[in-house]
């Protein structure tokens, strides 16, 4: 293979380029929060059905406690971040503003909040089915921000088969730093649960994919790695979304996942290094997700830091063990800074699915002046996925939404390229995201 060939398949075509400002956390150990008073367990944070309660008001818990079972196969059970009692169950404020079901938990403050490690399980033992089943358990989801039950991929139909293993250590979006401190001081973790992984799903081998603005957690996982021959650490090229799915299998693999299909169709399992490492705890140590490591970052960020944050954990918590915030911040955002949003309250909790707490000033902030679109074409060469993002903004406006989806507007994952190429300052993932909200709100929508 040529040299040009071998640089082609470790990457993707379009795409763009951010300030990966990564600077301020990316060499600061992971701390753990302090335990406080109050935490909320929302019940959807997940996507697709949100978990049912099973415990009552005023009922005691142990840390690690389910507290909520899955409400369907396309659900995960949600445990208890703390050791103490249930002080409320209803409707609490969400991360946009929206009020949805919730148990709240009063932290017992005598309580040592520790886990008694169990046993470990015996999943070589479990039938494919019963290894599902102990995921969906642990409330394990998708760590990279979208919060998909990771039990549902490994739920292979028996005409297809995975062959490979792939695991996301990209980490494109700006200012993020939690999944690389993850690789740099959990690196046995991460290859324990990688070869349960390999080993259940029956795969060939399994591929680790890091960007090379990591050279410290490439080098340390090749050394945790040693002489094993079925796991490799690939070296990828900055780009972003290059840890979206399809991005990073055409980065590793040179393949395509065709439009409507799933990597599995291709033979392959893409798990986010977060998700991976809360699966060798589990059968480990018996430690469900209750709590997961966030990056506090930002320009209006007293002390950033990379935190190990029990979930439902109060964001206002979280920002005032890192000093608080700074008098110029603006917006305070729940994930990264290409796909995050804003949060309507720093009293909402941190999710299964919080990658990251990030504070911004006015300067970050403003938005420039919006211009007609000039057709200069520059969203369509920054668009990974080939769409036709300004053609999506005028349907858009023009609340042509069923004429949308026949440009595949379901395809687009809303990374935000777009809108960060577009010299006219259109908020072209926004207009995206309120015709796809439109049209899932119809009861006749799938």
């Amino acid at each position: 293979m040529s040299l040009l060939g071998s640089l082609f398949q470790r990457s993707f075509r379009h795409g763009v380029h951010p300030e990966g400002h990564k600077e301020a956390t990316v060499d600061l150990p992971i701390q753990r929060v302090p335990f406080v008073q109050r935490y909320v367990m929302p019940m959807g944070q997940h996507i697709g059905v949100p978990a049912k309660a099973v415990v009552k008001v005023g009922q005691a818990l142990r840390r690690g406690q389910m507290i909520a079972e899955a409400g369907g196969f396309m659900s995960t059970a949600l445990h208890s971040p703390v050791t103490g009692k249930v002080v409320g169950i209803g409707p609490y404020r969400h991360q946009d503003g929206s009020f949805k079901p919730a148990i709240e938990i009063e932290a017992d403050p005598y309580a040592t909040q520790r886990i008694e490690p169990q046993p470990p399980k015996d999943w070589e033992a479990m039938t494919m089915p019963e290894f599902v089943a102990e995921v969906q358990q642990a409330g394990i989801v998708g760590m990279g921000g979208a919060a998909f039950p990771a039990h549902v991929k490994y739920s292979i139909p028996d005409t297809q088969h995975i062959d490979d293993v792939l695991v996301n250590g990209a980490e494109c979006e700006p200012y993020l730093t939690n999944d690389h401190r993850l690789m740099m001081e959990r690196p046995a973790a991460l290859i324990r649960g990688t070869e349960i992984l390999l080993r259940k799903l029956g795969a060939k081998r399994a591929i680790i994919g890091v960007e090379d603005n990591k050279p410290d957690a490439i080098e340390i996982l090749r050394r945790h790695l040693g002489s094993r021959s079925n796991i490799s650490v690939v070296t990828l090229p900055m780009k972003y979304p290059q840890g979206a799915e399809k991005m990073l299998i055409r980065a590793v693999y040179d393949r395509e996942v065709p439009a409507g299909q799933l990597p599995r169709d291709l033979g392959i399992l893409v798990n986010n290094v977060g998700t991976v490492v809360a699966i060798a705890d589990w059968f480990d140590t018996g430690m469900p997700l209750i709590e997961r490591v966030v990056t506090v970052s930002g320009p209006g960020a007293a002390y950033p830091a990379n935190l190990i944050v029990p979930l439902g954990t109060p964001v206002r918590e979280v920002l005032r063990f890192c000093g608080g915030l700074k008098d110029e911040t603006r917006e305070v955002v729940m994930g990264g800074p290409m796909m995050g949003a804003p949060t309507a309250s720093l009293d909402v909790p941190v999710l299964k699915g919080t990658s990251g707490i990030l504070a911004f000033t006015e300067a970050e902030t403003r938005t420039g002046t919006e211009y007609p679109c000039i057709r200069c074409g520059r969203c369509l060469e920054a668009c990974p996925y080939f769409l036709n993002p300004s053609r999506f903004a005028r349907l858009a406006r023009a609340r042509l939404f069923d004429e949308m989806k026949g440009f595949h507007l379901m395809d687009c994952v809303e990374c935000g390229s777009c809108t960060f190429a577009c010299p006219s300052n259109i908020p072209i993932v926004q207009l995206i995201r309120t015709a796809k909200n439109n049209l899932r709100s119809r009861p006749n929508e799938k």
